[in-house]
């Protein structure tokens, strides 16, 4: 194989690699561990650097929970998705809100909110409140895993691995929608990863993307008491970065989008409450437009 042909796979698999990293929330480090690869080889595979055997990249993929199809896939880009691809954040969440509801599969949502995003963005704190004022049963995903599978997060990681956590998400998340009609979840920030939760949120939830920018998600994080992002991790905020622009377009495929970035609790747990009102008000409009979609 010429120089030149080498680097015509090494290049988009190093950016695959790294986008697919990113959107599962994994360090170098994590994944160095995961995979037995070096953190060294790791940063020159996702550079374009490196010649990696077949049997490197299996181990890279098993660690991240993906194929080796996967990571040679790139995602595709017809009409359609270069046309989603181009509206902002919000304008994405409402057309793809559209084309679940009226073309996507007809379960039923029932009474349930989801709220989904990157850690430190809210979601526990206001799904607690917005439970509150509709009196209805919370539901802190994270601690539902923990206690299906009798251990911690950190020790589901340590013993599965990411493909095993994201299987106890689902596990999870199918329990509650089958067994209950009304509630608000508060989901874990890495569920949009596994195509199959983010699938079963969409059609069997009202989903809203509560976010904030970068800087307030660290900081919120560390206010409590978590500096495992920032420990010995100088890319950090970098880090965080690139999680949240990989995700980006799963986070916004919810419903409705609450940017809670530099306002105080109290008017963002307003919003919120006004957005799932009117979400659970479009469950009975039926199949037709509704007046925010006719505004599309």
């Amino acid at each position: 194989m010429t120089d030149t042909a080498k680097e015509n796979i090494a290049a988009p698999l190093g950016a695959r690699l790294r986008t697919l990293r990113a959107a599962r929330g994994m360090s170098r480090r994590i994944l160095a561990r995961d995979s037995a690869v070096s953190e060294r080889y790791l940063a020159e595979l996702e550079n374009g650097r490196a010649n990696p055997s077949i049997g490197v990249l299996a181990r890279i993929g098993s660690a991240i929970g993906v194929d080796l199809a996967t990571l040679f896939s790139s995602p595709s880009h017809d009409a359609a998705t270069a046309l989603l691809e181009r509206l902002g954040p919000e304008n994405q969440a409402a057309a793809h809100a559209l084309l679940e509801r009226h073309f996507g599969p007809a379960a039923d949502k029932a009474e349930r909110i989801a709220l989904i995003g990157l850690r430190g963005a809210g979601k526990t704190t206001l799904g607690h409140l917005l439970a509150e004022r509709l009196d209805w049963p919370f539901v802190e995903l994270t601690r539902e895993i923990e206690r299906d599978y009798g251990a911690d997060v950190a020790e589901i990681l340590a013993l599965s691995g990411q493909p095993g956590l994201r299987r106890q998400e689902y596990r999870a998340l199918s329990r509650i929608a089958e067994k209950s009609e009304r509630g608000v979840i508060a989901t874990p920030g890495g569920i949009v990863a596994e195509a199959a939760s983010l699938d079963l949120l969409l059609t069997r939830t009202h989903t809203i993307w509560v976010t904030a920018s970068p800087e307030e998600h660290m900081a919120r994080v560390a206010a409590q008491g978590d500096r495992r992002p920032m420990a010995d991790n100088p890319e950090a905020m970098a880090d965080l970065r690139a999680i949240l622009t990989a995700r980006s377009p799963d986070y916004a495929r919810a419903d409705a989008r609450l940017d809670t970035s530099g306002r105080p609790l109290e008017e963002c747990l307003d919003e919120l409450e006004r957005t799932a009102r009117r979400l659970l008000a479009t469950r009975q409009v039926g199949c037709g437009l509704t007046p925010a979609e006719q505004e599309i």
